[in-house]
């Protein structure tokens, strides 16, 4: 089996909403991302011979996922007032909603699903919210 490794950041700031201990405020992280991929075969013509794909690619795509995160307050549908969300965004902050809990185990599934729609055989996505502290989702085609 071969397999690629990719990583990328983001930073931004969120909250649990119903957290018992301080995760419940607002707080924030320079979130890691680590991407891996496999396949049984490369590509045997073209460009990306002997390659599963160019590590280029795969990188780009990465980076437009955290990119899009960058610099965000993350927020799970539901769990601010509307009036809330809508001074926020008024007073020039990038508020983006997401339809969960904004948890690293959910991050790494979110990130898991979006290469995944991209064509990319995933093996495992892990989420560093700190240089010590990561989750990790992974499956198998």
């Amino acid at each position: 089996m071969y397999m690629l490794k990719v990583e990328n950041s983001f930073d931004s700031a969120h909250f649990l909403a119903g957290h018992p201990g301080k995760c419940r405020n607002i707080h924030g992280h320079s979130w890691r991302v680590v991407v891996e991929i496999e396949s049984e075969t490369l590509a045997d013509e073209g460009e990306a011979r002997g390659m599963i794909v160019d590590f280029s690619q795969l990188k780009a795509d990465l980076k437009q996922l955290a990119d899009d995160y960058d610099h965000a307050l993350l927020v799970e549908n539901g769990t601010l007032r509307k009036s809330t969300l809508e001074h926020l965004i008024q007073d020039g902050f990038r508020v983006i909603e997401v339809p969960f809990r904004t948890t690293a185990e959910n991050f790494a599934r979110c990130f898991y699903e979006a290469l995944a729609d991209k064509g990319y055989q995933m093996t495992r996505v892990s989420v560093f919210e700190t240089p010590a502290n990561c989750a990790v989702y992974e499956g198998r085609w």
